[in-house]
């Protein structure tokens, strides 16, 4: 892969590491301003909602904890989608060991957020 593509790729994967961030940040102040407008979480006994499907309820009736639960929900996928340009990039050089090492990583990845979703519910 030439030079230009290689620092093109690494100015991608930083712009969607500052996006990510910026909207993560974004969306977590909105729950925010929601829990000071609602005086409220949203759920009874201060709990909040620990499934994808609790969240979507919860967004559908702008509960803050549930908009402040997919903020945290994409933090955490803003390196899981780094990881995947990586996976791209290595391609792209045709370097065979980092494209499997970078597949481990996110296999990994993958495996924990949904095997420590399951071990929750």
């Amino acid at each position: 892969m030439k030079s230009k593509e290689m620092k093109t790729i690494e100015l991608v994967i930083g712009k969607i590491l500052r996006i990510g961030v910026v909207i993560s940040v974004t969306v977590m102040l909105l729950g925010l301003i929601l829990f000071l407008w609602q005086q409220s979480g949203g759920y009874p006994h201060n709990r909040f909602p620990s499934s994808p499907a609790a969240i979507y309820q919860g967004l559908l009736t702008l509960k803050p904890y549930a908009v402040m639960m997919l903020g945290i929900f994409l933090l955490i996928l803003t390196p899981v989608l780094r990881v995947v340009v990586s996976i791209y990039a290595f391609w792209k050089e045709h370097d065979q060991l980092y494209v499997y090492i970078t597949t481990t990583v996110l296999i990994i990845l993958v495996v924990a957020m949904v095997g420590g979703y399951w071990i929750r519910h």
